[in-house]
């Protein structure tokens, strides 16, 4: 993540000074709406390229030029980042069309490609058993972030945003603030409370401290988490293993462990999650189409 003071700032000199003050508004706004400073700064990024190479002023530019700008730019990108930039773009055109500083969208929502469909990203029970394994030869402070992910379901944002006074260790929870700063309640394991026990014996114990640090005694980021998982992927011969993906593993366990617990059919031979609509309209729940 970048270091700058006021990252929500754009300060190129190759886009216009009218121009980069409305981008710096925008900006502004988005941070002023609690944004998390990851996303402010790839709208920023974003929006750098495009008046940089799109050189149309922006109260003179047209769809025209816009989709000009961008098949050149989609021709060797993926539809997810296609689907990124555009989604940006539009959310900037949106707040100069309320402003006033433009009179029609001049990005359009419908030219947002379609996503295939996604690949399922969790681990099998194999697999779980073989993180959980090679977890367990961690040093304390990462093995208790590693269980605190795989116990608790949490997003890497929300980890990183924890303090030490925001774990109640009487219920097993913990109160985790994500993206805009919602607040949300999490439990986690007697296993993860135990590591998490021993691990604070080696803190000051402050509850404004940061729950986990990096090598350098300082918040561990985003990045950090994603490059830790990464790393015991490897360990335990897997690819792909990210935050995101220990998330989906733990959330997939608790779903098929409810259901289980109800008597429901949860999994076909592929191990794909899977409840019948009979067993749904059994057990009271809506189906919606």
């Amino acid at each position: 993540m970048e270091t700058l003071t006021n990252y929500w700032e754009c300060d190129l000199n190759a886009i216009p000074e009218n121009t980069k003050s409305i981008i710096n508004e925008y900006l502004l706004t988005l941070k002023l709406m609690n944004y998390a400073e990851t996303t402010v700064i790839k709208y920023r990024k974003i929006l750098e390229r495009f008046f940089t190479e799109c050189t149309v002023p922006l109260d003179e530019m047209t769809s025209n030029d816009a989709r000009e700008w961008l098949t050149a730019f989609a021709s060797d990108k993926k539809p997810g980042t296609i689907r990124q930039v555009l989604t940006a773009l539009t959310s900037f055109c949106q707040f100069c069309k309320d402003e006033g500083y433009i009179n029609g969208m001049i990005v359009k929502k419908y030219w947002l490609p379609r996503l295939p469909e996604p690949i399922p990203d969790y681990l099998n029970v194999q697999e779980y058993a073989r993180v959980k394994q090679a977890a367990d030869a961690l040093p304390l402070p990462e093995r208790s972030l590693i269980v605190f992910l795989l116990s608790s379901g949490c997003r890497g944002l929300e980890i990183s945003n924890l303090n030490i006074g925001d774990v109640n260790f009487e219920q097993n929870i913990a109160e985790v603030k994500g993206n805009r700063n919602r607040k949300r309640y999490v439990r986690f394991s007697e296993e993860c409370a135990s590591l998490l026990e021993e691990y604070l014996k080696t803190r000051s114990g402050d509850a404004s401290e940061p729950l986990f640090l990096n090598t350098l005694g300082k918040r561990i980021r985003p990045q950090g988490i994603y490059d830790m998982t990464k790393k015991l992927g490897y360990n335990a011969g897997l690819k792909g293993l990210t935050p995101r993906c220990c998330r989906n593993t733990t959330l997939r366990l608790r779903v098929e462990e409810l259901l289980n617990l109800n008597g429901f059919k949860t999994s076909n031979q592929d191990g794909t999650l899977y409840v019948s609509k009979a067993d749904l309209k059994r057990s009271g729940f809506e189906l919606i189409s």
